[in-house]
């Protein structure tokens, strides 16, 4: 399961898995990129649950769970923490706020304790959270998303300590700067005196390759 599919780092762990053979769920809130990323995994060779919905809205994850009850969800991997507003906090709607909050937090808490509870009655799984390096340290005009990311890193590690001997792996996978549409749509510039890009494919196949590595792998 991929919250967040759809695109970028999120598609290329959905076609990496479908390579090796993984059924999915993909789950997105634009529908048009998460039905072209759910064809091209299908064509791979595995089924393909799409579930188009925003992770914004208060009952997505109830529905989540509702449309995945007939599955073993064995690998959780959740991709859809953007920071929906980069703006002086002082001169901001808490509001707004929230909604970083809400993505990067809340609706992450809620799908991993959901499907975590399953992983650990059963023995075994894994858990990956895409964090940012951003949660290293504070940034103007990032304050939420900081703290946000601070807190999913210091969260990864704990839950990791948790369910260790539970036989779940739990990983957060700290994304450095990566050439994904959701950076190009903020305008980075990826062409940056001394900037160090990252390529999707090559952060998907790390974060797979080191699952077992956590609980923080940068």
């Amino acid at each position: 399961m991929i919250a967040g599919g759809s695109e970028g780092v999120g598609a290329e762990f959905a076609r990496q898995l479908a390579v090796a053979g993984f059924n999915l769920v993909l789950i997105a809130r634009k529908p048009g990129p998460l039905t072209d990323t759910a064809d091209q995994c299908r064509e791979l060779g595995v089924e393909v649950r799409a579930i188009s919905v925003d992770l914004l809205d208060q009952q997505s994850v109830s529905r989540i769970a509702e449309d995945t009850t007939d599955l073993e969800v064995g690998l959780l991997i959740y991709n859809a923490g953007a920071s929906t507003c980069n703006e002086l906090f002082l001169d901001t709607d808490l509001s707004e706020f929230q909604k970083v909050t809400d993505l990067n937090v809340t609706r992450m808490l809620e799908m991993v304790q959901h499907y975590g509870r399953s992983m650990a009655d059963r023995g075994r799984g894994g858990i990956v959270i895409v964090g940012s390096l951003s949660g290293y340290m504070g940034a103007w005009r990032h304050s939420i998303y900081a703290g946000a990311k601070a807190f999913s890193r210091m969260f990864a590690e704990s839950l990791w300590l948790e369910l260790r001997e539970r036989n779940v792996d739990v990983l957060e996978l700290v994304l450095g700067v990566t050439r994904t549409p959701a950076m190009e749509r903020v305008g980075l510039n990826f062409d940056a005196p001394g900037i160090l890009v990252n390529e999707p494919a090559e952060v998907a196949a790390e974060g797979l390759a080191h699952l077992a590595d956590g609980p923080v792998w940068v």
